[in-house]
Order: structure tokens, then C-alpha cells, then sequence
């Protein structure tokens, strides 16, 4: 059996070129999750201080506590000597209180609150040690390779590190895992028993911009610089991106907006091959049938940056003619789709249909042709 190839290419109307993002960040990761597309990235996978955006981790170990039912929203935990100690972004909480667990949620999100997040610590592990051991573990669970994880908080230690890569991946994870819980992440303010007026206000400074931003966290120390995980959706597409390293409040509010309207504007999503479509008619080996329709379970669309789209090819690819049996759904090959500056995107191709065996005079005729065909070859005929 030979490898057969199939190659047509996708011709449509041409524009100026998409113009790379040139970050300031130190390092960057944005993505496009409708068609898992990394658009850009920048030291994507170094390990870096990642400051309160590790929080994040602290809120999916308590989204999980309550989708496991070990919490409840109205649950009220202790808060110990070390938690109310705790310096920058704080809830202000005190020996005396017993935030209930939804509280909790927002004074991380919205607050930053590191004693919040003792607190939280403390109440699902004993020890905030024990905790960070626990996020370091449902890390490496979750995929993320460079991720350590020493507090509950983001305090600056030589041991907790992120990658942006890290930070997006965890992102993606807060968003499908928890689609309910998410929403939390949209919050604008959260006035904490009037404790601190002027810290109600979530330092995201995408949210009221009207861009379709709806998360998810903001970081900053000295060493880390400024930094923040987003993600927004327009018309139906979802982008994560993670920028870190600037150098002020300022730079990352610039920043993270030149990069939410570059990821929708540079880029335009096409369906190529609808979800069903035959694609290609594949030689059939001995079978009932000398046909079989490929086609591809979910169709297949794919961002093409602007002024790209004559030179995106398609390709089908499988090997022919396919022998029989064949059952529908039976993978046969793949549609190989390359788009310039991306990775190709490779989606399996299906059988549209049963094709059974072919009975004896059916497979002594195919041998016969087959014969006829190869002696064919033979002379060059």
C-alpha cells in the first residue's frame, strides 16, 4: 500500500499582513482557546515570581473544596494570629472574625487579600505549609511544568514560581472547571464590612472597559514588577493572555489593552470545513463499495492573521486505497491545516459510512484489477 496525498488550497481575499506584538512584558503568553491557538509568546516558560497572580491556584483549591462539597458558601472559618498579620493587600480581618467561605472568595479575588488567603490555607490543610504543598501537587496535576509553590498568597519567596505559560494554563482551568464559580472574577468591588473603603475596587483594570473582559488577576511586587492574568470574550471568542515584568500600574493597564484588541483585531476566525462535510472521496480496497466518504466529527475552524488568508493550505491526508472492512467513525487519516507563523492544526478524518468486506467475487475481481493495474505500472503504460 502506497502513501497517497490529497492537496488543495484554500485561495481567499488578501489584506495587509498581521503586524507581530512587540510586548514590553518580561515575559507573555496569550491564547486563543476557541481554536488552541498560542498567539504570541515571550520567555512563555521561564520560572518567575508570579506575585498575588498565584492566588489563582488558592482560589481553584477552594473552588474545588466546594465542588467536592468539603465546603459550602456560608462555611465560616478561623482566622489565626498569623493570618490577621499578614502584610499587604489584606481584608483587614481580625482573631475575632469568621469569614464565611463566599467572603473569602471575594477578598481574594476582588481585595487580594493575603490573609484571606491564610485563612483559606489554614481551613482546608491545618497549615498553610501543608496547603502550598497540596497547590504544588494539583500543579503538576493540572499541567502546569514550572510551577512550585511555597504560601498560599504569592509572598515573595525563593521557592514559588510560575511561568506565564503556568499562569494561562491555570486560567483555562478556572474557566471550564468552575463556569459557575467564574463569575466571581467579573466582580468590580467588594466592600468587606466597610473595613477598608478605599481597597474595595478589583485592581483588574480591564473590567470597565467594555471589551468582554471578565477576569481574572492582578500582581505586583518589587521583584516581580506588575503583572496581571485576563481573559475576555468577543463575539464568542475566548482569549487568556498573561503579561508580567512591567514597571508600573500604569504600563500594565496599557499593556494588557494593546493586547486584548491586537488578539481580535490581528486575527479572524474561519470556518474551513463544516462540522459533516464530506471532505474527500477515499479509494476502498476489497470492500463493497470502491468509495468512502472522509469527513471530520467537530469541522474545523482556525484563526488566520489578517492578510494571511491566500496562503493557508489544507490538506487531506490518509493512506489509499484504505482496505476494508470499515466501520463509521473509524479514523482514516488527517486534514492537515498550515497557516502561516502558527503551528499546523491537525484534525483526525472519519468514515461517513460503513463499508464491509466484499464477498469472494468481490475480492477476486479488486485482486484481479489490482493485478491489471500494477502490471500496468510495470510497462508505464
Amino acid at each position: 500500500m502506497r502513501a497517497f496525498l490529497l492537496r488543495f488550497i484554500a485561495v481567499l481575499s488578501l489584506a495587509a499582513p498581521a503586524q507581530a506584538f512587540d510586548t514590553n512584558a518580561r515575559t507573555a503568553w496569550v491564547y486563543d482557546v476557541s481554536t488552541s491557538t498560542t498567539l504570541m509568546e515571550k520567555n512563555a516558560d521561564e520560572a518567575i515570581p508570579p506575585a498575588s497572580m498565584s492566588k489563582l491556584m488558592t482560589v481553584y483549591m477552594l473552588f474545588e473544596a466546594l465542588e467536592e462539597g468539603r465546603v459550602q458558601m456560608d462555611t465560616r472559618l478561623p482566622v489565626s494570629t498569623k493570618a490577621r498579620q499578614m502584610k499587604g493587600s489584606t481584608m483587614f480581618l481580625n482573631e475575632q472574625d469568621r469569614p464565611t467561605v463566599e467572603e473569602l472568595i471575594k477578598g481574594i479575588i476582588v481585595l487580594s487579600g493575603n490573609d484571606a488567603c491564610v485563612v483559606v490555607a489554614e481551613g482546608l490543610s491545618g497549615t498553610e505549609d501543608a496547603f502550598a504543598r497540596q497547590m504544588t501537587e494539583k500543579g503538576k496535576e493540572l499541567g502546569l511544568t514550572q510551577s512550585t509553590f511555597a504560601n498560599a498568597s504569592g509572598w515573595p519567596d525563593p521557592r514559588h514560581r510560575m511561568s506565564a505559560h503556568d499562569l494561562g494554563i491555570l486560567a483555562q482551568h478556572l474557566i471550564e472547571d468552575f463556569p459557575d464559580l467564574y463569575k466571581n472574577f467579573s466582580l468590580t468591588e467588594f466592600p468587606f464590612d466597610n473595613r477598608a473603603p478605599a481597597n474595595r475596587y478589583n485592581r483588574n483594570p480591564l473590567l470597565k472597559l467594555g471589551i468582554g473582559a471578565d477576569g481574572l488577576k492582578t500582581g505586583h511586587t518589587q521583584e516581580a514588577g506588575y503583572g496581571l492574568v485576563g481573559s475576555a470574550v468577543q463575539d464568542g471568542r475566548r482569549v487568556i493572555f498573561v503579561i508580567t515584568g512591567l514597571p508600573t500600574e500604569t504600563a500594565r493597564a496599557e499593556e494588557a489593552e494593546r493586547i486584548v484588541n491586537w488578539a481580535f483585531r490581528q486575527f479572524t476566525m474561519q470556518t474551513l470545513v463544516p462540522a459533516g462535510q464530506n471532505v474527500v472521496e477515499a479509494p476502498v480496497w476489497l470492500g463493497t463499495t470502491n468509495r468512502v466518504g472522509l469527513t471530520t466529527r467537530d469541522g474545523v475552524r482556525v484563526l488566520i492573521p489578517a492578510g494571511a488568508q491566500d496562503q493557508v493550505k489544507v490538506e487531506a491526508v490518509y493512506d489509499s486505497p484504505i482496505p476494508a472492512p470499515i466501520k463509521k467513525g473509524d479514523r482514516l487519516g488527517d486534514l492537515v491545516v498550515t497557516v502561516p507563523g502558527a503551528k499546523d492544526a491537525v484534525t483526525p478524518l472519519i468514515a461517513m459510512q460503513d463499508v464491509p468486506e466484499a464477498g469472494f467475487a468481490g475480492r477476486m475481481k479488486g485482486a484481479v484489477m489490482r493485478l491489471g493495474h500494477k502490471a500496468f505500472e510495470a510497462v508505464g503504460l
